[in-house]
């Protein structure tokens, strides 16, 4: 299976799992401090979900060679999304993430496809913005949830910021909390913290996370809230300092 048709047998797993769980959220839960702690579970349910709509319309433009909406259209999705109330947020996530997931799975020649987002200078191969969301999704999923992530998903989506999504760790790792160089092994994962973080995969570590994968990619998103041994020359505290989260 390529990297693109695994990312987005993911991205189905995860959308059903969560969209499983929404309808069983009461009103109460819904309102709950999510593990985002500045979001409540509805609030989560609404970025997803407003995320997808954007991230749909911004999709097809790209396919078909247009520019795209610019900022206004995403600020009008905004708007229309805060002024939904808890249950209509959460309802309205599982109907616009499906669709996005569906125009996606719909893409041809998703192997050799290119999509330019907006945000970026350079055109990604269709994998890695599938990867873009399956990342998004899985946090924010774990976001409601907690415990750990999917193994599974955790696997692919360290395959990606090992690869095609590896600039993501220069702008949110902050590099200029370590003193020294730090080559971190963390799960599936090796990568050099000096003047940035990238993936180094055949760098000799000298310092480990020992976790598995899962509590990595929390780990490198701000996520990981329980305590792991690491040993060599960096602290877990001075690793939380390097990924601050987002």
């Amino acid at each position: 299976m390529s990297l693109a048709d695994l990312t987005l047998a993911r991205l189905r797993a995860e959308h059903e799992t969560l969209a499983a769980l929404v309808p069983t959220l009461s009103d109460e839960q819904l309102a709950a401090t999510s593990n985002a702690t500045e979001w409540s579970v509805a609030q989560v349910l609404s970025h997803l979900g407003s995320g997808a709509e954007i991230a749909h319309e911004g999709l097809a433009s790209a396919l078909a060679g247009d520019e795209g909406p610019g900022q206004e259209f995403n600020e009008s999705v905004w708007d229309r999304w805060n002024a939904l109330g808890d249950r209509e947020k959460a309802d309205q996530f599982v109907t616009t993430s499906v669709a996005f997931l569906d125009a996606l799975e719909q893409v041809p020649d998703r192997d050799t496809a290119t999509v330019k987002l907006a945000f970026l200078p350079m055109p990604l191969p269709f994998a890695a913005v599938v990867g873009m969301r399956l990342n998004e999704f899985a946090l924010h999923s774990w976001d409601i949830t907690g415990g750990q992530l999917s193994a599974e998903t955790a696997d692919v989506l360290a395959e990606h910021l090992g690869g095609g999504l590896s600039f993501m760790l220069g702008f949110t790792g902050k590099a200029e909390h370590v003193s020294e160089p730090v080559v971190l092994l963390a799960g599936g994962l090796v990568l050099t913290i000096d003047e940035a973080v990238s993936p180094t995969p055949d760098a000799t570590p000298t310092a480990t996370l020992e976790a598995p994968t899962e509590a990595a990619l929390r780990l490198l998103s701000g996520r990981l809230r329980e305590d792991a041994p690491v040993t060599g020359n960096i602290t877990l505290a001075q690793l939380r300092s390097v990924f601050p989260g987002y």
